[in-house]
């Protein structure tokens, strides 16, 4: 195990292992101990009760965080024809077609996120492979394949993520950045855990919820008693 600084057992020191704490109690002491000199990353993972071997059992999303996440995000777009010009005047920071996915075959990864029009898809699947692994492959399930370019731009700038859960039924995911101080953070919290509890599986029985742990980019984290959870969202 790596060998942890003074100042991460410092911040470490100051939350109570044994406790669970309510959603505010949490994000406020996650922003109490920061201690690195640049603008943190704010982190959420939440264990789900589904086995996500099961098709049946897969949870998946995207949700618009209302305070976005605290950086810009840099979108491309292959699209053809008007739609190269539509891109563009929306406000995509790289549009192209052939050109651009030769570019990316050479390398170059300098956007966040990407969007495709669905007849551009035969040829972007093509270079599957180099944006899948990266998270940056163009999916139909979270509306980045549309003909509707105007509006997916505006979402990924705004803070639009999506999420999937992973092999061990953990959901993770950016709410924001520690400077964004506690208001916006839970509100950001609130689209995203509200978003979790509509998509949850038919088939998944008992405990829903089971964990929840909150956590900045070096800092320690912190564990969130998920009975909380009506406090924060509007759903009963």
């Amino acid at each position: 195990m790596a060998k942890r600084g003074k100042k991460y057992l410092e911040a470490k020191s100051k939350i109570d292992p044994e406790k669970k704490y309510s959603f505010t109690e949490g994000v406020q002491k996650i922003i109490e101990v920061s201690y690195v000199k640049f603008d943190e990353t704010f982190d959420i993972a939440v264990r789900l009760g589904v086995d996500p071997r099961h098709a049946d059992q897969m949870v998946r999303g995207t949700v618009v965080l209302p305070y976005g996440l605290g950086k810009e995000v840099k979108v491309a777009v292959f699209a053809k024809g008007e739609k190269e010009k539509e891109a563009l005047d929306s406000g995509a920071d790289f549009v192209g077609n052939e050109d651009l996915i030769e570019k990316i075959k050479g390398g170059w990864f300098g956007f966040d996120k990407a969007i495709a029009t669905p007849d551009m898809m035969g040829a972007v699947g093509k270079i599957g492979k180099l944006l899948g692994p990266r998270g940056l492959m163009p999916n139909v399930k979270t509306g980045t394949v549309t003909f509707e370019l105007g509006k997916a731009i505006k979402e990924l700038k705004a803070g639009k993520i999506d999420f999937r859960v992973e092999k061990a039924g953990i959901v993770h995911a950016p709410m924001g950045k520690v400077s964004f101080g506690h208001e916006k953070i839970l509100s950001n919290m609130s689209a995203f855990i509200e978003t979790i509890i509509k998509a949850k599986p038919s088939s998944s029985k008992g405990s829903y919820m089971k964990s929840i742990a909150l956590s900045s980019t070096f800092g320690p984290s912190i564990k969130i008693d998920p009975t909380y959870i009506k406090e924060l969202v509007k759903i009963s």
